[in-house]
């Protein structure tokens, strides 16, 4: 469980997050929803420790992740699996040697062991054979797969994922959808999506929270939201459809 309370953070004097407060429930995609610019970005930066929020409090179970020191965080983030925007994967590294990163890093573990999880991890996104290339190499939604066995290396409980359909096509973006989930299901992780599409939400959504101009506007299921009297909320469901409508041939 990861749960945030009255979080406040400003830039130059703007609020970006303005006594947001939620809790995200293991074994559920809960995700977060907005356009841009309305803080959900911020949000998650600050629930991964990326960004200090100004007030307010980040836990992660019984711990209060965001009054910890650097090196208490150290646990935490070993538990913690982050999937970003692109994917982010090194590119001078094989698929192998990204997966194993974060195995290198942070685990004691002996060479067979660290390629054995790094092959089971490939194995379970469906990217086998694979190893020795390089992320160039790699097609959009190749590419999130590796990411996503990077994150699970290390068998997190916590899942971070940052626009994980971002730059792919529709059928590709709900492949990437379902495997988040079915991760999500199969080792009990508590993850949280942040995402602007509308797919994603009615695939994954067992919880969805709206940001709106820095504040928590709205928050229910994928059930729930198609029959919301929330105005801003039915305006960005409204506009993405459209979009999506406008971009067909």
């Amino acid at each position: 469980m990861i749960e945030v309370k009255n979080l406040f953070k400003s830039f130059e004097g703007e609020f970006v997050l303005n006594d947001v407060s939620a809790r995200f429930e293991p074994g559920k995609c809960n995700l977060i929803i907005g356009r841009s610019g309305s803080g959900k970005t911020v949000l998650l930066k600050s629930i991964a420790g990326l960004i200090e929020v100004d007030q307010g409090e980040i836990w992660y179970d019984d711990q209060k992740f965001s009054h910890l020191n650097a090196s208490s965080r150290q646990a935490i983030r070993k538990e913690m699996g982050v999937l970003f925007q692109g994917a982010a994967l090194f590119d001078s590294l094989t698929v192998e040697e990204n997966v194993l990163f974060p195995l290198d890093m942070f685990t004691h573990q002996n060479r067979k062991e660290k390629l054995d999880r790094a092959n089971f991890c490939l194995e379970r996104v469906k990217v086998t054979g694979s190893n020795g290339m390089f992320p160039a190499e790699l097609s959009g939604g190749m590419k999130k797969r590796v990411a996503i066995a990077r994150a699970i290396a290390l068998n997190p409980k916590y899942l971070l994922c940052d626009e994980p359909n971002s730059g792919l096509d529709p059928e590709t973006g709900i492949i990437i959808d379902n495997l988040i989930k079915e991760l999500t299901v199969e080792f009990q992780m508590t993850t949280i999506v942040n995402s602007h599409d509308m797919n994603s939400v009615l695939e994954i959504g067992d919880k969805v929270i709206f940001i709106f101009r820095g504040c928590k506007s709205w928050e229910g299921s994928r059930e729930e939201i198609l029959k919301t009297d929330n105005e801003a909320l039915n305006k960005f469901v409204f506009a993405t459809n459209m979009a999506k409508k406008i971009k067909k041939p």
